[in-house]
């Protein structure tokens, strides 16, 4: 199984052994390492996955998502 925690104001943190990073061209990426982060800011240099440079440009994410269902 795989979680993806959304973590505040920094990256998504991808938890599980089988998993695929995939970007819109097919390209895939390799993981190196489990559990890893995915950057959420947008700054990373290593993109697509974090670097901690969320905490240099200061990220600040928007409020939590909603569960309306």
């Amino acid at each position: 199984m795989v979680t993806i925690k959304v973590r505040q104001n920094g990256p998504y943190l991808v938890e599980g052994d089988d998993v695929t990073v995939v970007d819109w061209n097919g390209q895939s990426y390799p993981v190196e390492k489990h559990p890893f982060v995915i950057c959420r800011c947008g700054a990373s240099g290593h993109k697509p996955f974090c670097d901690g440079t969320h905490r240099t440009v200061n990220f600040q994410a928007s409020e939590p998502a909603r569960n309306d269902t």
